[in-house]
């Protein structure tokens, strides 16, 4: 199976809806911060590995917190994902802390900071 086959595209689209219901839903887990997304998913194509990139609202150490409860919880995780989704091989969950928001969020401002200085001079 190709990396970027249709197959391994709608596979990466089933776990990451899955792998958001369990985050949202299953998991109990008081580290874990209220507002996580996950923001991708990217499957291996022989099923055995996953790296799911996920986002959190909130500082540095609610981020480090909810990447060491979703990590501890990986087990229970990928149990969830074998009982959900009929997949020949369930694979082991990598997570990875997407900073991407965060940037964008950051660019915006700057932006923002930048025009506004423009507005000011101009007058």
């Amino acid at each position: 199976m190709r990396k970027n086959s249709i197959k391994n595209t709608r596979i990466n689209g089933e776990v990451q809806r899955v792998l958001a219901e369990i985050i949202r839903g299953d998991l109990k887990d008081p580290r874990i911060g209220e507002v996580t997304s996950v923001v991708a998913v990217e499957v291996a194509p022989d099923l055995k590995t996953c790296k799911v990139w996920i986002s959190v609202l909130g500082d540095e150490q609610v981020q480090k917190d909810t990447l060491a409860g979703l990590n501890s919880a990986e087990g229970f995780m990928k149990n969830q994902l074998a009982r959900k989704l009929n997949l020949r091989n369930t694979p082991q969950i990598r997570f990875i802390m997407d900073q991407s928001i965060a940037y964008g969020v950051n660019m915006s401002k700057l932006i923002d900071d930048v025009q506004g200085k423009c507005e000011r001079e101009s007058l």
